[in-house]
C-alpha cells in the first residue's frame, strides 16, 4: 500500500488549497478513505471521509461548509479541497485509507494506511 500526497503550503486566512492523494497496491475502490490532520503540540483530528464509490462523505464540525472530499477511482486518487481557510485549520494533513469494515469512519483509529503527510500552513 502506498499513498503519495501532493498539494499544501502556505496560504492566507481566507484562501484555498487542494490536497491530492495518490493510492498504488491495493484495490482503490474498495476502501474507504478519510483525512486526518494534527496541528503543532495537539493530538489527531479526523476531518473528513468518504466512501468507496464517493456516495457518502462525512465532515467534522470544524471543517463543514468549507473543506470538500471527493475521490477519483479511475484515477486511483482522493482529494481534499480546503476554502475559507483559518489559522486554527493549519497543520500536517495525512489521507488514510479505512478498515473495509469502518466504512467513511470518523473515528481516526479506523484508519490503517496513511500518506506521509502534508504542511499546511494558514497564516498573514
Amino acid at each position: 500500500v502506498q499513498l503519495v500526497q501532493s498539494g499544501g503550503g502556505l496560504v492566507q486566512p481566507g484562501g484555498s488549497l487542494r490536497l491530492s492523494c495518490a493510492a498504488s497496491g491495493f484495490t482503490f475502490d474498495g476502501y474507504s478513505m478519510g483525512w486526518i490532520r494534527q496541528a503543532s503540540g495537539k493530538g489527531l483530528e479526523w476531518i473528513s471521509a468518504i466512501s468507496r464509490d464517493g456516495g457518502i462523505t462525512n465532515y467534522a464540525d470544524s471543517v463543514k461548509g468549507r473543506f470538500t472530499i471527493s475521490r477519483d477511482n479511475t484515477k486511483n486518487t482522493v482529494y481534499l479541497q480546503m476554502n475559507s481557510l483559518k489559522p486554527e485549520d493549519t497543520a500536517v494533513y495525512y489521507c488514510a485509507t479505512a478498515k473495509v469494515a469502518a466504512g467513511p469512519s470518523s473515528n481516526w483509529h479506523d484508519y490503517t494506511d496513511w500518506g506521509q503527510g502534508t504542511q499546511v500552513t494558514v497564516s498573514s
